[in-house]
């Protein structure tokens, strides 16, 4: 990294808290190096109450584009200059390209999501989904899944703010895609949470539950409700197996990462900052190689 840096080297970096065990730095930093780009990445904690300073920085510094984690993706979207079409359906943003001082604001979590689904053989079409979560990323699911043919999605949160937020999803949503059915419930009532799984194709954690330095706590605590059939999905990637995962596999559960949706969604964010493809292959090889050392 340091003999790369120079007087002429752009900035580009993370925004969200906790950040610390953030793959991203490694992420883009290993593809600026394999397009040769004079590009450096870093990943700043930011607060939810820090978010507009924070963009105030990145026109400052004139960097080109920035991504933005949980919890500030919300809050971010507010300051933008403009909102692509899901970004704006969302309220959300994970993506920030600056365009000489505009900031356009791109949401790429629930591409990314239904990418890794895809490439371990799971396709969203006609299924129904339970999602944990009405944050930036599990809206962002929500969204992509229903406008990628979803049968249904029961949407679970806490009985806080963003429980209206996933309401205001559902009337979106109904308005957007009729055909797919989308109910609210709070996480709560675990009887009903139980007999919506019971129902599911999928299971999506979008929530923080189960994140390094928390990597003990899973969101369902009730592991009966895992089965043969179902598939579990997780959007937290550190660590790449969390409990909720492990408890599914041993269930009998197919379960997938969040490590694939964290590569994919970052190729889209990666290729609206550069206008190139991201070299996803040899940096899953690169990967390898840094494990296996």
């Amino acid at each position: 990294m340091e003999q790369r840096i120079k007087g002429t080297t752009g900035l580009m970096g993370l925004i969200g808290s906790p950040v610390g065990h953030s793959g991203s730095p490694d992420m883009y930093n290993f593809s600026f190096r394999y397009h040769h780009l004079d590009y450096a990445y870093l990943a700043f904690d930011i607060k939810e109450d820090q978010v507009k300073a924070a963009l105030d920085a990145m026109r400052l510094f004139h960097m080109r584009g920035c991504n933005v984690t949980m919890p500030c993706k919300n809050e971010a979207a507010k300051y933008m200059d403009e909102l692509s079409p899901a970004a704006r359906i969302i309220g959300a943003v994970n993506t920030i390209v600056n365009e000489n001082g505009r900031l356009i604001g791109h949401i790429t979590d629930g591409t990314g999501f239904v990418h890794n689904l895809k490439e371990n053989g799971v396709e969203v079409k006609n299924k129904k989904l339970v999602v944990l979560g009405a944050g930036g990323a599990a809206t962002a699911i929500q969204v992509q899944c229903a406008l990628d043919g979803a049968r249904e999605l029961s949407i679970f949160n806490p009985d806080d703010p963003f429980l209206a937020r996933a309401k205001g999803t559902a009337e979106k949503l109904g308005k957007e895609r009729p055909e797919c059915k989308v109910q609210v419930f709070c996480l709560e009532d675990k009887e009903k949470l139980k007999a919506e799984i019971a129902e599911a194709d999928i299971l999506v954690n979008g929530t923080l539950a189960g994140m390094k330095p928390h990597d003990n706590i899973s969101p369902i605590t009730d592991t009966s409700v895992f089965r043969q059939g179902l598939v579990v999905a997780d959007v937290v990637y550190n660590p790449e197996e969390t409990r909720l995962l492990r408890e599914a596999k041993e269930a009998g559960c197919k379960t997938i990462g969040g490590k694939g949706m964290l590569l994919w969604q970052g190729a889209a964010a990666y290729k609206l900052y550069t206008g190139l493809e991201m070299p996803v292959e040899e940096y899953r090889k690169y990967q390898k190689g840094q494990e296996e050392a």
